[in-house]
C-alpha cells in the first residue's frame, strides 16, 4: 500500500451494530482499516467526501453507498422504501421534507434513542437531514438538533430542507466526526446512522463524542459491525470502504474503542436480518457473511 493511494479501487458493482459475551482484549493500534499515517487518513476522507458529495449533487439513494460504490441512483420512492426496509415508519418518511432522505442508511437510531422534549441531539454524519429532522418533532421547539457532516454538498442541501421544512430548532455544522465543531458537554444524545464506519480514525470519533456530552448522555447508533474477518482484499477496496463494508469494525473492537474512550453501559447488538440487504450492497461478493447492521448503544458516566 503506498502513501500516494491507500486503498487498491475495484469496480463491478450493479445498481440496486447488547453484547453478553466474555470479550478478549483488543489492542487499538489495531483497526479495522490498515494501519495508515495522518495523511493516508486524509486521502481516504477525501474519497468518502467525493462519494457522498456527488449522492447530494445527484439527488440519488441507495442501499447504504452512493452510486459510486455498490448501488446506482435511484428515486425518492426507491429511498422511501429502503428506509421502511430498515426500521423506519411511513409516517417518519413522509414527515420530512423531500429530498431529505436518501436512503442512505442501515437501521434507524430513532427507535433505539428515546428522545424526550427539550433535549439537545447532535446527527453524525447527518447527511441532507433526515435523521435530524426526526429527532427536531421529538424533542420539540424546547430541544435542539445539530448535525455534523464533511462534504459541503451535503451541508448545503441540509440547510436547504431545513429551510423548505420550516425547522428553527436544527443546525447543520460542516466538520468531521473525529473534530467536532460543537462545544465541550453540551449535548444530551448522539445519534449517527452508517457513518462511523466510514471513518479512518474511530478512536478519535468516540473520544470526541464523550468531549461534548453532558455527564448522563447518551449514544444511539445504528452502524455495520463484522461478525467475521474480512478478506484482506475486500479491506483494500475504496468502492467497498465508501460502501460501509470495509472499513467496519468488529464488536470487540468498538466495545474497546468505546470504554477506552470513557463510556459505560456499551451494548451493541447486531442483527442478522440485516443479512438480506446487506447481500445487495455488492451483489454476488458475499459481504453478507462478515458484515451485519447493529445497534450501538453506551452512556457518558454521570460523574
Amino acid at each position: 500500500m503506498s502513501p500516494d493511494d491507500p486503498m487498491d479501487r475495484r469496480s463491478g458493482f450493479s445498481p440496486t451494530c447488547r453484547v453478553e459475551a466474555d470479550l478478549q482484549p483488543v489492542d487499538l493500534s489495531r483497526t479495522a482499516v490498515p494501519m495508515m499515517s495522518a495523511h493516508e487518513h486524509d486521502q481516504l476522507r477525501q474519497q468518502v467526501r467525493d462519494a457522498y458529495g456527488a449522492v447530494a449533487r445527484a439527488e440519488s439513494s441507495s442501499c447504504c453507498a452512493p452510486s459510486t460504490g455498490c448501488c446506482a441512483p435511484s428515486g425518492q420512492a426507491i429511498a422511501e422504501l429502503l428506509s421502511r426496509g430498515i426500521g423506519y415508519s411511513a409516517e417518519e418518511t413522509a414527515a420530512v421534507p423531500q429530498g431529505a432522505n436518501l436512503g442512505l442508511g442501515c437501521g434507524n437510531p430513532q427507535a433505539i434513542a428515546a428522545l424526550r422534549p427539550g433535549e439537545t441531539v447532535l446527527d453524525l454524519g447527518s447527511g441532507a437531514g433526515f435523521d435530524a429532522f426526526l429527532a427536531a418533532r421529538q424533542v420539540g421547539d424546547g430541544g435542539r438538533v445539530i448535525g455534523v457532516d464533511m462534504t459541503s454538498d451535503m451541508v448545503s442541501k441540509a440547510r436547504a430542507n431545513a429551510v423548505k421544512g420550516g425547522y428553527a430548532n436544527v443546525d447543520f455544522r460542516l466538520g468531521e466526526i473525529e473534530h467536532l465543531p460543537v462545544a465541550n458537554a453540551t449535548v444530551d444524545v448522539i445519534i449517527s446512522n452508517c457513518v462511523i464506519n466510514l471513518s479512518p480514525d474511530k478512536v478519535q470519533v468516540f473520544r470526541d463524542a464523550f468531549r461534548v456530552l453532558k455527564a448522563g448522555g447518551r449514544l444511539a447508533i445504528s452502524d455495520i459491525v463484522t461478525t467475521a474477518p474480512l478478506p484482506e482484499d475486500m479491506q483494500k477496496e475504496v468502492a467497498l470502504y465508501t460502501a460501509c463494508v470495509a472499513g467496519a469494525a468488529s464488536v470487540a473492537e468498538l466495545t474497546a474503542m468505546l470504554a477506552e474512550a470513557g463510556f459505560a453501559d456499551i451494548r451493541i447488538k447486531p442483527k442478522d436480518a440485516s443479512r438480506e440487504y446487506i447481500s445487495q450492497w455488492a451483489p454476488g461478493r458475499g459481504v453478507e457473511d462478515y458484515i451485519a447492521s447493529a445497534t450501538i448503544e453506551a452512556v457518558k458516566p454521570a460523574n
